[in-house]
């Protein structure tokens, strides 16, 4: 079991702002909890590839959650949340 830290970059932040409040909730409450403690395994979560390589996506519903792992640390940088449709543009 790990125990990571979550953190959220600036541009996640300033979107948190536009993001449906139940939606946020769910991430607190559920995805957070999930990631501190495995960020690398779960039905979930993929490792990305290609442009995105180094990232990992939670899938929320419609929506994908991504981050970075920061495995020194042991921080979680969650940098952004983006509709399904316009995830990976």
């Amino acid at each position: 079991m790990y125990n990571f830290q979550i953190a959220e970059a600036k541009t996640f932040e300033k979107q948190k702002k536009s993001i449906d409040p139940k939606l946020y909730s769910k991430i607190k409450d559920i995805v957070y909890p999930q990631l501190k403690s495995n960020p690398f395994h779960g039905t979930n979560i993929k490792k990305l590839k290609g442009k995105f390589e180094g990232y990992y996506r939670y899938r929320v519903g419609n929506y994908r959650l991504f981050y970075l792992i920061e495995n020194e640390k042991t921080i979680i940088i969650v940098v952004n949340l983006k509709h399904r449709q316009n995830a990976y543009e």
